[in-house]
């Protein structure tokens, strides 16, 4: 099975933007921990970037 160049181009541009809001979240999240001294706020930001990247993940696939 061969994909057209569109639907490849659209698969990329997904699996970019969900990579780019992985990262966004961990650059705000580190920026949150330095303003607020807390672990806490650590520990909520990895733990919602893995939140976030398996929704996405596991969401994208129930699609199909």
């Amino acid at each position: 099975m061969q994909m057209d160049r569109n639907e490849l181009a659209t698969r990329n541009k997904r699996t970019a933007a969900i990579l780019f809001s992985i990262a966004l979240v961990f650059f705000f999240g580190i920026i949150a921990a330095q303003a607020y001294g807390s672990p806490t706020v650590t520990t909520v930001v990895v733990g919602g970037a893995v939140l976030l990247f398996l929704a996405l993940a596991i969401g994208r696939h129930l699609r199909k």
